[in-house]
């Protein structure tokens, strides 16, 4: 009788191992959410961004999300931008860089979609909202 037990509690044990196994072999993408309110962090942010993607072995390592709001969001108007930060959103938007604008800030500022960079969503409910969302989905916050 001890004998049928031990080897029926053997047999419900093996797999955990397996399963394990299986966890651990399929490790998910990072993800991370940025928070940008700083008119004079614009390009330090989109560095660090872009050293996040290289530091992880590329965009395929990474999902990323950019919310700006605030004073930040006016170096991001097409007409203002300088084409330092053109050139940079452009690249990282090719890396998949998720880019939302708060549609609290573009109301304040008179601007929509249209007035920003190519590649702009609004973030409809506010941008700490959308940090706030990002975060219960399991992005990490960063803000720099």
């Amino acid at each position: 009788m001890r004998r049928r037990n031990l080897l029926s509690l053997a047999g419900m044990l093996l797999p955990v191992p397996a399963l394990a196994q299986t966890a651990q072999a399929a490790p998910q993408a990072s993800k991370v959410a940025y928070h940008l309110a700083d008119f004079d962090k614009v390009g330090f942010v989109l560095g660090n961004i872009r050293n996040h993607y290289d530091g992880m072995g590329g965009p395929e390592h990474v999902t990323i999300a950019l919310v700006v709001h605030g004073p930040a969001l006016k170096a991001f108007h097409a007409a203002d931008a300088g084409s330092a930060t053109s050139q940079q959103v452009e690249s990282l938007k090719t890396s998949g860089l998720a880019l939302n604008a708060c549609a609290n800030t573009m109301k304040a500022q008179h601007i929509t979609l249209a007035d920003l960079l190519p590649g702009f969503v609004a973030a409809e409910k506010g941008g700490v909202v959308k940090l706030a969302d990002l975060q219960a989905q399991g992005y990490a916050y960063l803000r720099p």
